[in-house]
């Protein structure tokens, strides 16, 4: 199974460049709220959030719209997605992005772009 994961969450600087890359990426601006993956701070600390392509997503579109691909990765139809926002709230780490302004909520396709922004290294690409 090919996905993002973080190999090392005590170098993370929280300077945000994985969610702009991926904000960059996905909407074409510089926005983190449309981010794939967030920075928060829990308990003091920072905390990188990403998918782990649990397919809770999957369970939750009444539209058959999410499918896992050869390499595990769960991905949405964009004809098939009716833009309910189901598969958004039943993200279990938030990371699903629904904007008003697309037809279709985005999530993580570990396509590394993060991974290659993070200056500390912190992200990793694998593939189990």
């Amino acid at each position: 199974m090919k996905k993002l994961s973080v190999k090392d969450q005590s170098a993370c600087m929280a300077c945000l460049a994985c969610e702009l890359a991926c904000s960059e990426a996905f909407y074409k601006e510089t926005n983190t709220s449309k981010a794939c993956l967030h920075i928060i701070e829990k308990k003091g600390a920072v905390k990188t959030q990403v998918c782990v392509q649990c397919g809770k997503c999957k369970e939750a579109c009444e539209h058959d719209a999410i499918s896992q691909n050869a390499k595990g990765v769960y991905v949405i139809d964009k004809k098939k997605c009716k833009n309910c926002g189901k598969c958004v709230d039943a993200c279990p780490f938030g990371v699903m992005v629904k904007d008003e302004n697309k037809d279709n909520p985005s999530k993580c396709i570990a396509c590394g772009i993060c991974v290659k922004a993070c200056p500390a290294d912190v992200l990793v690409i694998k593939e189990d």
